[in-house]
Protein backbone atom coordinates (compact mmCIF):
# COMPACT_ATOMS: atom_id res chain seq x y z
CA UNK A 1 0.00 0.00 0.00
CA UNK A 2 1.30 3.50 -1.05
CA UNK A 3 0.35 6.72 1.05
CA UNK A 4 1.17 9.87 0.26
CA UNK A 5 0.97 12.86 3.16
CA UNK A 6 -0.01 15.70 2.29
CA UNK A 7 1.42 18.24 4.57
CA UNK A 8 1.05 21.78 4.16
CA UNK A 9 3.80 24.46 5.53
CA UNK A 10 2.95 27.30 7.91
CA UNK A 11 3.36 30.58 6.29
CA UNK A 12 3.30 34.25 8.03
CA UNK A 13 3.66 37.49 6.62
CA UNK A 14 6.16 39.48 7.45
CA UNK A 15 7.25 43.11 6.85
CA UNK A 16 9.91 45.06 5.41
CA UNK A 17 11.75 46.43 8.48
CA UNK A 18 15.02 47.22 6.70
CA UNK A 19 17.16 47.79 3.37
CA UNK A 20 20.71 47.56 3.45
CA UNK A 21 23.42 47.88 0.80
CA UNK A 22 26.51 46.25 1.05
CA UNK A 23 29.74 47.90 1.75
CA UNK A 24 31.99 46.09 -0.25
CA UNK A 25 32.21 45.34 -4.01
CA UNK A 26 29.49 42.75 -4.43
CA UNK A 27 26.29 45.07 -5.25
CA UNK A 28 24.18 43.07 -2.92
CA UNK A 29 21.00 44.50 -1.19
CA UNK A 30 20.01 43.10 2.26
CA UNK A 31 15.60 42.96 2.69
CA UNK A 32 15.00 42.04 5.80
CA UNK A 33 11.57 41.44 6.77
CA UNK A 34 9.60 40.85 10.37
CA UNK A 35 7.03 39.55 11.98
CA UNK A 36 4.71 42.12 13.55
CA UNK A 37 5.95 41.78 17.10
CA UNK A 38 9.62 41.23 16.16
CA UNK A 39 10.39 38.13 17.01
CA UNK A 40 10.76 36.13 13.75
CA UNK A 41 12.36 37.74 10.63
CA UNK A 42 13.28 37.01 7.02
CA UNK A 43 16.46 38.00 5.41
CA UNK A 44 17.02 38.59 1.46
CA UNK A 45 19.59 38.98 -0.49
CA UNK A 46 19.54 40.51 -3.82
CA UNK A 47 22.02 41.48 -6.41
CA UNK A 48 21.60 45.32 -7.62
CA UNK A 49 21.28 44.25 -11.17
CA UNK A 50 18.42 42.34 -10.29
CA UNK A 51 16.27 45.07 -9.38
CA UNK A 52 15.90 46.37 -12.80
CA UNK A 53 14.03 42.50 -13.63
CA UNK A 54 10.43 41.60 -12.42
CA UNK A 55 11.70 40.62 -8.65
CA UNK A 56 9.94 44.08 -6.93
CA UNK A 57 9.86 44.94 -3.68
CA UNK A 58 6.63 45.25 -1.56
CA UNK A 59 6.00 46.06 1.88
CA UNK A 60 5.27 42.53 3.41
CA UNK A 61 5.58 39.17 1.98
CA UNK A 62 4.38 35.66 2.92
CA UNK A 63 6.77 33.68 4.31
CA UNK A 64 6.99 29.91 5.23
CA UNK A 65 7.63 29.63 9.28
CA UNK A 66 10.51 27.12 8.39
CA UNK A 67 12.34 29.85 6.56
CA UNK A 68 12.13 32.70 9.53
CA UNK A 69 14.54 33.22 12.19
CA UNK A 70 14.45 33.74 15.91
CA UNK A 71 15.50 37.40 16.69
CA UNK A 72 17.48 37.68 20.09
CA UNK A 73 18.61 40.27 20.80
CA UNK A 74 15.60 42.44 22.46
CA UNK A 75 16.38 45.96 21.20
CA UNK A 76 16.94 44.63 17.15
CA UNK A 77 13.14 42.89 17.85
CA UNK A 78 11.81 45.83 19.48
CA UNK A 79 13.55 47.77 16.12
CA UNK A 80 11.68 45.35 14.23
CA UNK A 81 8.49 45.15 15.73
CA UNK A 82 8.13 49.17 15.62
CA UNK A 83 9.05 49.37 11.63
CA UNK A 84 6.96 46.27 11.09
CA UNK A 85 3.35 48.12 12.77
CA UNK A 86 4.19 51.02 10.93
CA UNK A 87 4.85 49.41 7.53
CA UNK A 88 1.37 47.67 7.93
CA UNK A 89 -0.50 50.46 9.31
CA UNK A 90 0.73 52.48 6.44
CA UNK A 91 0.84 49.91 3.66
CA UNK A 92 -0.71 47.29 2.15
CA UNK A 93 1.08 43.81 1.78
CA UNK A 94 1.55 43.98 -1.91
CA UNK A 95 2.47 47.93 -1.83
CA UNK A 96 6.04 48.51 -4.06
CA UNK A 97 8.76 50.00 -1.47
Amino acid sequence: MNTTTNRQTETKRVWLVERTYSDDEQNIVILVYATPDGSRYLRKERALTSFGDRRDTTAAVDADEDSLGAVEDTDERERYAAEARRMRAEHDPNDLI
